[in-house]
């Protein structure tokens, strides 16, 4: 085992550790909503969200009595929507499977919808000391160039090498203190970009540094592809409402609310899109429409735009609103935005 690595992160997270506010508690509920909320999310944005939930939820009882839909509209802006699916989803797992009550074992933690090996880790050595060692990004970037590995951290191969040596560091008498460290180090000392290698305590030790290789590790097999799309959204409107629908194929946004789509190949105007309106709805009146709208997610960037057409006869089997009643429902953030910078002023 290394100690100089572990004592030399222990101490530096000593000095340089931000307060936050999930560090000043050893709940594994409490810890368990920071560590999904800030899944795919900065600290900055998360912190609001994660006093939301403990305001709103503030027992896993709570969280799994309330609906899907209170949870998702609480969620709203954060993005990537399955981690509030599973957070409902497991709270009554745990109220169902543990009365109640967060299991203390990482195995068992490990066992809970949307909680993988980082997270039970986290939850394991947060709240209980229990010595697994936590492994998210910071910590790859942290151990690939100190410690010179070139096994891509996306390979399977690679996984396991960092997995190993990731659990042979850990402290074993403080496992909760260096998780955060190693976690936070990385966070902020040794960053993605521009990282602090003038005031960094593991430089003398450090391969990428002494190898000239910091911008180069640590190294990824696969790319992501982006996919473009291209989605028409129609707001149906009929006197003061307006038709809504929620989408439930497992999809971007799956549970959130939306208006009528057409989905296309390419970009497509107005005119492209009528005929297959007058087959569906009849007599339709065109009353506004937006400008072409990019929204970028992870993988996929989206064109979008919206028409509002007045309705004749209303279609029977849709939902409908009052427009003053929107913002009740629960809308994925591009939605949310046209909303209320169109419809309700």
């Amino acid at each position: 085992m290394e100690h100089w690595f572990s004592e030399a992160l222990i101490k530096w997270y000593g000095l340089n550790k931000r307060n936050l506010p999930w560090r000043e508690t050893k709940d594994p509920y409490k810890i368990w909503l920071s560590e999904i909320i800030l899944q795919q999310t900065q600290v900055i944005q998360g912190t609001s969200y994660y006093f939301k939930f403990i305001k709103n939820y503030p027992t896993v009882k709570k969280l799994a009595n309330s609906s899907i839909e209170s949870v998702l509209k609480d969620w709203q802006g954060l993005g990537y929507y399955s981690r509030a699916r599973n957070l409902h989803y497991t709270a009554g797992q745990i109220l169902q499977n543990h009365n109640g009550v967060f299991p203390n074992s990482y195995h068992e933690i490990r066992k809970l919808k949307g909680i993988g090996d980082y997270t039970a880790a986290a939850i394991a050595s947060f709240s209980f000391d229990l010595p697994f060692a936590v492994l998210d990004g910071n910590v790859f970037r942290v151990l690939s160039r100190v410690f010179g590995i070139k096994t891509p951290i996306d390979s399977t191969s690679g996984k396991k090498v960092f997995k190993e040596l990731a659990q042979s560091l850990i402290d074993m008498k403080y496992p909760a203190i260096y998780n955060q460290a190693i976690m936070e180090f990385g966070s902020q000392q040794c960053r993605p970009v521009n990282p602090d290698c003038a005031n960094c305590p593991l430089v003398e030790k450090c391969w990428a540094f002494n190898h000239e290789a910091v911008k180069v590790l640590p190294i990824k097999d696969k790319k992501i592809k982006v996919k473009n799309r291209y989605l028409n959204y129609f707001v149906l409107k009929n006197k003061n409402k307006v038709a809504f629908f929620k989408r439930e194929k497992k999809d971007i946004w799956q549970g959130l609310n939306e208006f009528y789509l057409i989905e296309t190949n390419e970009s497509s105007s107005f005119e492209d899109l009528l005929p297959q309106l007058i087959k569906k709805f009849k007599k339709i009146r065109l009353s506004n429409s937006s400008k072409e709208i990019k929204h970028v997610l992870s993988h996929q960037l989206l064109f979008c735009r919206f028409y509002v057409i007045e309705v004749v006869n209303p279609p029977e089997g849709y939902e409908w609103i009052a427009i003053k009643d929107l913002q009740k429902l629960a809308w994925p953030r591009l939605i949310d935005n046209y909303i209320n910078t169109c419809l309700l002023n």
